[in-house]
């Protein structure tokens, strides 16, 4: 008999096709995401859960799954699972690390360049009719070469922004190990002699762009507060490609309105797909529908590797990217 995997959306052909070729799959086919009641429902006699981090994977959802032996998140982040009630039922979860890296590395630089060279806002400009011609101060912005990319998260993909901001010849920092308050075992993953460590505060200080690539955990919550926004300079920009619970929408607003910052550009948000009403009159934002890994290729090796957990697991062998043991 296969094993039973529900699929919570809908996959690439070929991931799926995979799947099936090995298990019995119940798959979710609506574009929502599924409640929360039918989730402990469609759980309950499964083996494996395939979900996405849109799909709330708390404790009554595990509990449900009585015979789950994997949870295969297609995502980085797993804020959305409840770890420690897998870990104490024996539940392996795993993520999909590297696969992503570049894609969402390579957003981030177009945020940067999008928000500081005013790109979104001339487009607008123009499409309504308003722009009178070329002059030579008319909407100037900032030239990324020469400036200072503070990166606050020093993994995989503050790792690959760091190397694409020093392409465009910026000098990059990190937030000293800690002092982002996010896992000392993910900060640590790859570190250089070369490299500049800073603390937060000198970060935010003296950075002209703040870059984000923390996972959300209760320390990293809100870290870019009121506080830490009144400590950037006010031509810096601000730019978030991790988790939207790490920046307080509210404060940002407060401090694009007042004139702290020069600008943000955000990929995520606090309450997907609601964005902070403040923020959507503002100019100086830049509001991208989380496409940090938003390429065809970086969906489908997504899929691919959550599936290939899954069919590890209930095979009887060792998950490929696990998070808990």
């Amino acid at each position: 008999m296969k094993p039973r995997v529900l699929v919570t959306r809908r996959l690439p052909v070929v991931s799926l096709s995979h799947l099936e070729s090995v298990c019995e799959v119940d798959l979710y086919t609506k574009n929502e995401a599924m409640s929360p009641d039918e989730l402990k429902r469609r759980v309950h006699g499964k083996d494996g859960l395939v979900c996405l981090m849109t799909d709330q994977v708390d404790c009554a959802v595990i509990k449900a799954g009585s015979n789950l032996r994997i949870i295969a998140n297609v995502a980085v982040g797993h804020d959305n699972i409840d770890i420690p009630c897998a870990r104490s039922r024996g539940i392996i979860v795993t993520n999909t690390p590297d696969v992503l890296t570049e894609a969402v590395a390579d957003l981030t630089l177009g945020l940067m360049l999008t928000i500081s060279r005013r790109i979104v806002e001339g487009d607008r400009l123009v499409r309504s009719g308003s722009w009178a011609g070329w002059s030579l101060d008319f909407m100037l912005g900032m030239e990324l070469r020469g400036k200072q990319c503070g990166i606050i998260g020093s993994g995989r993909i503050g790792r690959a922004v760091a190397l694409r901001a020093s392409a465009f010849g910026m000098r990059v920092v990190f937030a000293r190990h800690g002092e982002c308050k996010s896992n000392h075992s993910v900060q640590a993953l790859n570190t250089s002699d070369n490299d500049t460590w800073i603390s937060l505060d000198k970060l935010l200080e003296t950075s002209d762009v703040v870059s984000l690539h923390v996972p959300l955990t209760e320390q990293t919550k809100h870290l870019i507060n009121r506080q830490a926004l009144m400590r950037m300079k006010q031509t810096a920009y601000l730019i978030n490609v991790s988790r939207g619970s790490v920046v307080d929408e509210k404060a940002l607003a407060w401090a694009l309105n007042s004139k702290l910052i020069a600008g943000a550009a955000l990929d995520v948000y606090e309450r997907e797909p609601s964005v902070h009403p403040d923020l959507l009159g503002l100019e100086t934002v830049v509001l991208s529908p989380h496409l940090g890994s938003g390429t065809r290729e970086t969906r489908s090796a997504m899929a691919d590797l959550a599936v290939a957990n899954t069919i590890s697991v209930l095979s009887g062998k060792s998950p490929l990217t696990p998070i808990t043991p």
